[in-house]
C-alpha cells in the first residue's frame, strides 16, 4: 500500500510539473506540486481513518441493535382483531318490479298496416 501511495504522489507531482512546462520549472513549482500531492494523500488517509474509527466505535452497538431488532420480529399466528369505524352497511333497496309487457308485441306497429284510412276525410287543414 505504501508503494501505491508513493506512486500516486509521484504521478501527481509529475503531472503538475508537466502542466508548468519542463523548461520553466522552478523550485517553487516543485514545492507546490509536492504540497498538493501530499495534501491529497493526507485528506484521503484522514477519511479512511475516520471511517475505521467510526466503525470501531459504533460497529458493536449497531450489530447489537440489529440483532435486537431482528429478534423482536415475531408474528402471531392468529389474525389481529380490528374494530371498524364504519357504520353497518345499509340494507339493499327492494328490487324494481319489471314493467308489464305490452300487449302488441316487442316491436312498434307498422304505420302502413293500420286499419284506419291514410287520408282522413274529417274537417281540418289538408295539404
Amino acid at each position: 500500500m505504501v508503494y501505491g501511495v508513493l506512486y500516486v504522489v509521484l504521478e501527481m507531482v509529475g503531472q503538475a510539473l508537466q502542466d508548468v512546462g519542463w523548461a520553466r520549472v522552478t523550485g517553487l513549482d516543485v514545492a507546490t506540486a509536492v504540497t498538493d500531492a501530499l495534501l491529497t494523500v493526507a485528506v484521503c488517509c484522514a477519511v479512511v481513518l475516520a471511517a475505521q474509527l467510526g466503525w470501531r466505535r459504533w460497529g458493536p452497538s449497531l450489530r447489537a441493535w440489529q440483532q435486537a431488532r431482528l429478534g423482536e420480529t415475531e408474528w402471531a399466528d392468529e389474525p389481529i382483531g380490528v374494530a371498524s369505524w364504519r357504520p353497518a352497511p345499509l340494507a339493499l333497496p327492494a328490487p324494481v318490479a319489471p314493467a308489464a309487457p305490452k300487449s302488441g308485441g316487442t316491436y312498434a306497429p307498422n304505420p302502413y298496416s293500420q286499419s284506419r284510412h291514410r287520408f282522413p276525410e274529417e274537417p281540418g287543414q289538408l295539404l
